[in-house]
């Protein structure tokens, strides 16, 4: 379940992913496997060839794409969402979740 973004947020990483770009959204989330883990980043794109690259450049194997919505995505969570978040200086997203 996710919290803490808008709705809005939600539509520009689906546009941004549907238009074959690698699209970041970070949100709370809870789920009992990962009890502490209290964020997820998705780390979407349309384009399969383009998003299987970008999970190799962080050593993620194409295994791991979600595939089971129009988008497909990586999800990040724990130490490795914060090593990749930090190393795509996308650095506003893992302090707006406290992470």
């Amino acid at each position: 379940m996710a919290f803490g973004i808008k709705r809005e947020e939600l539509m520009v990483w689906k546009e941004k992913v549907k238009q074959g770009e690698i699209a970041f959204l970070t949100h709370y989330w809870y789920d009992p496997r990962f009890p502490d883990n209290k964020s997820v980043t998705k780390v979407g794109c349309a384009d399969l060839k383009r998003l299987i690259a970008w999970g190799k450049k962080h050593n993620i194997p194409a295994k791991y794409i979600d595939h089971r919505s129009d988008y497909p995505h990586f999800d990040l969570f724990g130490v490795r969402q914060v090593e990749i978040l930090t190393n795509e200086n996308m650095l506003e997203q893992l302090h707006r979740f406290k992470r």
